[in-house]
């Protein structure tokens, strides 16, 4: 890949970041814009667009670092782990799907664990869909690494929210983050023009 497709990918990827986290916030952040509605205050507003666009902004950082990341994780992993990198990597989604629900699930009081089990499937079939037609696009062999990358490196980025207080911010991270990761496993052969055998 060539710097001026790097930049391409580095900007729009930047972009499609700040857009989604704005948006989420109208959802999940709505009470914020609510206080500044009543009455109007414009550069209250303004504050909040541009913190939730650079909030976005930081997402997608995250998601670009933890994407670099994987490509050079993938590359160890074939070399060290050989044909083991399959089941390795089989082994890593089904980890990281049980601590997604049963650490946090422990973590939580007096709650019931079908909230996070629901939202580790959904995220789980979301991940699916999006190596599918990575796989299908490419080879389909690459299905397993880009499920690996999508569940396993969106579930570390997405860390730092899981650890907060409150749901909001959970979400508001988690949607960006997927739709980055997203884009770039599969805009990645594209700007490459190769048919890869792996994410």
């Amino acid at each position: 890949m060539n710097s001026r497709k790097w930049v391409r990918l580095f900007l729009t990827t930047l972009l499609i970041g700040g857009v989604i986290t704005l948006v989420t916030s109208f959802i999940f952040k709505f009470d914020s814009y609510a206080e500044v509605f009543q009455p109007f205050q414009l550069f209250e507003l303004v504050g909040l667009l541009l913190f939730f666009s650079g909030l976005g902004f930081i997402f997608s950082i995250i998601s670009q670092m933890g994407f670099f990341a994987y490509l050079t994780l993938n590359q160890f992993g074939k070399g060290i782990f050989r044909s083991f990198w399959f089941p390795v990597q089989l082994f890593l989604i089904a980890f990281t799907l049980f601590d997604l629900v049963y650490f946090r699930y422990a973590a939580a009081e007096d709650s019931s664990v079908w909230p996070f089990l629901w939202t580790a499937l959904v995220f789980l079939i979301l991940c699916a869909i999006v190596s599918y037609v990575k796989a299908k696009e490419t080879n389909m062999k690459a299905f397993i690494p880009a499920m690996f990358f999508m569940v396993v490196v969106t579930t570390i980025e997405w860390v730092p929210a899981l650890r907060a207080q409150g749901s909001d911010y959970v979400w508001l991270m988690i949607i960006p983050l997927f739709i980055c990761n997203a884009y770039q496993l599969i805009l990645l052969h594209r700007l490459t023009n190769t048919n890869e055998k792996s994410a």
